[in-house]
Parts: C-alpha cells; sequence; structure tokens
C-alpha cells in the first residue's frame, strides 16, 4: 500500500471570507481549521498543506454559550519571574477581538511547523472591512 502525495500542480489554495458576526466561537474555529488544513478537500494529506486561505471580518461580534464571557480565563506568561498574566473572555474582546478566534483555532491546528503555516494562512479583522478585496470571496 502507498501513501498519497499531491503534487504542488494539483494543490489549489482558494480565499474563504467568513463572517463571524453571531456565530458560535467554537463552532466557527472548527469550521475554520478544517478549511486551513484542508480536510474538506478529496486530496487530503495530514503532512501537506493542501487548504486553503481564511479571512474573518466582524471577529467583535463573535457569540459565546453559557458563562464563558466571564468565566473563561486567558493566560500568558511574560517570561519574567511571577509574570503570569491572566485575561478574561470579556476584557480580550474588548481589547482585541481577532485574538480570540486566532487562539481558538491555534488550539485546533497540529503542535508542529505545519501548524504554524497552516496559522499563517488565517487573516482575522475586528470590523467588516479587510485589506484582501482583490481575493475572490468562496465560503
Amino acid at each position: 500500500m502507498k501513501t498519497y502525495t499531491p503534487k504542488a500542480a494539483d494543490i489549489q489554495k482558494q480565499w474563504r471570507v467568513v463572517d463571524a458576526s453571531d456565530q458560535v466561537l467554537g463552532r466557527l474555529a472548527t469550521q475554520i481549521a478544517c478549511w486551513l488544513h484542508g480536510k474538506d478537500k478529496p486530496i487530503f494529506t495530514t503532512h501537506m498543506d493542501t487548504g486553503d486561505y481564511v479571512v474573518v471580518v466582524n471577529a467583535a461580534k463573535i457569540r459565546v454559550t453559557g458563562k464563558k464571557l466571564t468565566d473563561k480565563i486567558y493566560y500568558h506568561h511574560t517570561g519574567y519571574p511571577g509574570g503570569i498574566r491572566a485575561q478574561s473572555l470579556e476584557d480580550l474582546l474588548a481589547r482585541h477581538p481577532e485574538r480570540v478566534i486566532r487562539h481558538a483555532v491555534k488550539g485546533m491546528l497540529p503542535k508542529n511547523a505545519l501548524g504554524h503555516d497552516l496559522l499563517r494562512k488565517l487573516k482575522v479583522y475586528a470590523g467588516p472591512t479587510h485589506p484582501h478585496t482583490s481575493q475572490v470571496s468562496n465560503g
């Protein structure tokens, strides 16, 4: 049995524009991760980048269920002793709404160099406008 590996000419990358208004964060993130990785295509291969570019607009209007706005906490460390910082989802949405979607999608991608390359194809914007207007909307 041989492993199928698509040629570079076989991989067709498209641009998908997604409106995040009133969409649930986790469900949207799983769909975006699927598109970035290329799992919706028949030529999907786990070790190659066969996915599409994804542009997310209106990230500030994302919806979450339950009490996640106040209860979900994002942690990061500054690198200094005692430098642990915590921020609630509500605060992060108010300051940097694009980071919320990027963080959710990053957790659903592979934890290796391929995952890093896939995340670079994700473009998230808080408002309805984006600079990728010349790209075709297929999503």
